[in-house]
């Protein structure tokens, strides 16, 4: 049996004002979704947030889950903080997940 990771993450707008923050088994395919906006209703479509700054890798998703719930949960300076620590250029991170 392979192991299965689960991801915690957060997307921004081009202008970096919007945050998102979503929780998956498949961080490509997730990004893809977002990229393309494959639900135009969605969220993460009307706001466009579509570049990924930063990521957390869990092997649970039950730790996956409650680390999305605080991260969501915590204020927008907590975000920005958690982001720049792991990503202070606030580049596109899923440039990496290619290579």
């Amino acid at each position: 049996m392979h192991e299965r990771y689960y991801y915690v993450y957060i997307n921004t707008n081009k202008w970096n004002l919007v945050l998102y923050v979503g929780v998956t088994n498949n961080l490509l395919n997730r990004n893809y979704q977002h990229k393309n906006q494959n639900d135009k209703i969605s969220f993460s479509a009307k706001y466009k947030v579509d570049k990924l700054v930063y990521y957390e890798v869990f092997n649970n998703i039950n730790d996956a889950i409650v680390r999305e719930k605080q991260i969501k949960s915590g204020s927008r300076k907590k975000k920005i903080e958690l982001i720049n620590k792991f990503n202070s250029q606030w580049r596109d991170l899923s440039e990496d997940l290619c290579s």
